[in-house]
């Protein structure tokens, strides 16, 4: 057996290791959110990074997603395949493709987007003033 782990060395430390513990055991309703809508983790990913009527450079979801623009366009062109998003040439560079959600696209993120807003147990164990504390510090953690 391997060595055990060192205990987290500042609050900070142990508050990122709960927040990840806490994802990692909640993660059932977001696979069974892609199965639901037959899609994979990445494209949902993506579709929820995309916003609808706002076009997105391919190589900007690529930096959102923090992934080579290669996988993007896998996954992009699986999104396309299923009426979820479309590319258009930038009007200014014919190279830049932009991706625009179809209103399809719009209705499965919507539906995505309830669906995995809903907070997890550990979350409603808390009072609502702690959900409101926990999400103010998220808030001013995150800038």
């Amino acid at each position: 057996m391997g060595t055990p782990a060192a205990p987290p060395t500042s609050a900070a430390s142990e508050a990122w290791l709960l927040m990840s513990r806490l994802l990692r055991e909640n993660r059932g309703p977001f696979f069974a959110a892609c199965a639901e809508e037959r899609l994979s983790p990445p494209q949902v990913m993506a579709l929820q990074l995309l916003e609808p009527a706002i076009p997105t450079p391919m190589s900007d979801l690529a930096g959102l997603m923090h992934c080579d623009n290669s996988n993007v366009t896998g996954i992009v062109d699986r999104l396309e395949a299923r009426g979820l998003v479309t590319r258009r040439p930038a009007t200014h560079d014919r190279r830049i493709k932009h991706l625009l959600v179809t209103d399809e696209g719009a209705a499965v993120r919507a539906r995505l987007v309830a669906q995995l807003s809903e907070p997890p147990e550990p979350l409603l164990r808390l009072s609502t003033a702690e959900q409101r504390q926990l999400r103010d510090l998220l808030r001013k953690a995150l800038g």
